[in-house]
């Protein structure tokens, strides 16, 4: 098979993914999308890969070369339509609603004054986030009226596209920790809990994660969210509130893993390789039963 990955800058996760590949007899063709030229016109050139994997880090260059990609005919995963749906948290939060999925309240402002009526029908404390944005960047939780007047304040004065959209979220009281589970295709692989003593667990600001159990809750509710976004290769991100009540939070289409393999046990660039070659054209390719990786290529 022939398999291009597009990326904007090599992580531990992008180097995991690479080894994947070279195991099963594959080198991808590494493409750097700061670095590449697509030409409209031209889109057979793009037609020789049999898939392309997107690990770009910025969004909005992922979700024009998917675009792009898509229009041409080319197998990407994820599709152009899921990087636009998870990358937004408003088009997200839609698609789970739409598909019945549980989430926490979500209201859309596009006025400091209008926010401050949302935040307040919501109730203290909320919380408010950009409509795009990753890693817990951004995020405030408002805990009363003073604190929502001045973020609000912030938020109009620095007045960027990420600060005129106002996304405001019922606050859920997760005792610490949050779940994100990996769905690739229709399968829930396995799953991480995140534990901080902050109210924000993303183990990019530091969350410690543990292995967690799939329940059959956390897989229905995962593979439904998976499915409300576009499916593919994903990771969904569950709350639990103190009544028990399990909620989807958000949905990633370019996920990181590298602090989950571990306490999970469970070889996830692996299985993203499983998957990019079961979704490509191409033939699938197999591992030898002496633990070596062949294929027919």
């Amino acid at each position: 098979m022939n398999i291009a990955i597009l990326y904007s800058r090599i992580r531990t996760e992008e180097k995991f993914i690479i080894q994947a590949f070279e195991q099963r007899g594959v080198t991808p063709q590494m493409i750097d999308v700061r670095q590449t030229v697509f030409d409209l016109h031209q889109g057979a050139l793009w037609r020789q890969y049999d898939a392309v994997l997107e690990r770009c880090v910025s969004h909005s260059r992922a979700l024009s070369a998917l675009q792009i990609l898509d229009a041409f005919g080319v197998t990407c995963i994820n599709t152009a339509h899921v990087a636009q749906v998870c990358g937004s948290k408003l088009e997200t939060s839609l698609a789970l609603i739409a598909s019945g999925v549980p989430t926490p309240a979500v209201k859309i402002a596009f006025t400091p004054a209008s926010a401050l009526q949302a935040i307040e029908e919501i109730g203290y404390p909320a919380v408010l986030k950009p409509a795009v944005g990753s890693w817990g960047r951004l995020l405030a939780k408002i805990n009363d009226r003073e604190a929502a007047e001045a973020v609000l304040e912030h938020k109009e004065t620095l007045g960027s596209y990420q600060h005129s959209i106002f996304y405001v979220q019922e606050y859920i009281e997760k005792q610490g920790a949050d779940i994100r589970a990996f769905v690739i295709g229709d399968e829930t692989i396995c799953a991480i809990t995140r534990r901080s003593e902050h109210w924000i667990t993303n183990t990019a600001r530091g969350g410690q994660a543990v292995n967690c159990p799939i329940t059959a809750e956390i897989d229905e509710l995962s593979r439904a969210a998976a499915k409300a976004v576009g499916g593919g290769i994903v990771a969904v991100d569950l709350l639990q509130d103190s009544n028990g009540r399990m909620l989807v939070n958000e949905v990633n289409y370019t996920m990181e893993f590298r602090n989950s393999i571990e306490p999970t046990g469970v070889d996830i660039p692996a299985r993203i390789v499983d998957y990019v070659f079961t979704a490509g054209p191409g033939e699938i390719v197999t591992a030898n039963p002496n633990g070596r990786s062949g294929a027919e290529i």
